[in-house]
């Protein structure tokens, strides 16, 4: 953007924002959509959720692209400097993956655990009360 005028540089500017807010008020349609406030019914369809969840996860990325190649001028940079920031982000990205498995694993084993607590306990396996005794050894 350097070489722009400061009248081009904020129409830029501006039309980036108008992207921005466009793309926002889909992500929000897609979600009042997803949830069957604009067609009731909508929500009892598994299928649809999938895919308004994966346009959900899609618009998001393009505005977190277009934020990082425009607003923070990554696309003017050299290679190697927007891999050194953008690689570290997708780290980031695949943590919180991860971090979401584990904590549903976690969730998983304690609610396994919760039932057996639940169960009533056996004997099996106990001694009796009269091993110990020394007239028994007889």
């Amino acid at each position: 953007m350097g070489h722009l005028s400061y009248e081009e540089s904020k129409k830029k500017v501006f039309q980036g924002l108008i992207l921005l807010g466009a793309v926002t008020l889909v992500e929000v349609g897609l979600s009042l959509f997803g949830k069957g406030y604009i067609i009731s019914g909508v929500e009892d369809y598994t299928w649809i959720a999938y895919v308004v969840g994966l346009g959900l996860i899609v618009l998001s990325l393009y505005k977190a692209y277009f934020i990082i190649y425009e607003f923070m001028h990554m696309r003017y940079e050299a290679k190697g400097l927007a891999l050194s920031v953008l690689l570290p982000t997708l780290l980031l990205v695949w943590a919180i993956i991860a971090f979401f498995q584990e904590g549903g694993s976690w969730k998983d084993r304690r609610d396994q655990i919760k039932e057996k607590d639940a169960e009533p306990a056996q004997e099996q396996g106990m001694l009796p009360d009269d091993v110990y005794r020394i007239d028994n050894l007889g």
